[in-house]
């Protein structure tokens, strides 16, 4: 969700301008099987979900209660733009209707926790 906050906006992990360096070597964006099969998303890989997934979605679970492997069956089931749709509502803070940041937990524009 770092795309939509106000201040430094993350420019995405397939954008190759200013990107930190976590992003730049991170292993699943640079994942062979990915590109070299031109993928899109993970779930379209014969190894769904790898070694290097599941070691990230263990992390997303326990630090900030979300499942990327659960995020990434919901577009294969749904499609993107109803996955895009259902996390917007999902993400949406209560009492501004800005956007909550899962990494902090709180809102981008009022600072309401969730």
């Amino acid at each position: 969700m770092a795309y939509l906050r106000k201040k430094n906006k993350c420019p995405g992990c397939r954008i190759d301008v200013n990107k930190p360096v976590t992003r730049v070597i991170c292993k699943i964006k640079t994942c062979e099987t990915l590109t070299k099969s031109r993928l899109t998303f993970c779930f379209e890989c014969e190894c769904f979900p790898c070694n290097n997934l599941r070691h990230l979605d263990k992390r997303y679970r326990t630090r900030y209660n979300m499942s990327v492997i659960e995020n990434l069956e919901n577009v294969k089931k749904l499609g993107i733009e109803e996955f895009l749709r259902n996390e917007k509502i999902r993400w949406t803070c209560i009492e501004c209707g800005g956007t909550i940041c899962v990494h902090k937990g709180s809102c981008y524009d009022c600072g309401r926790k969730t």
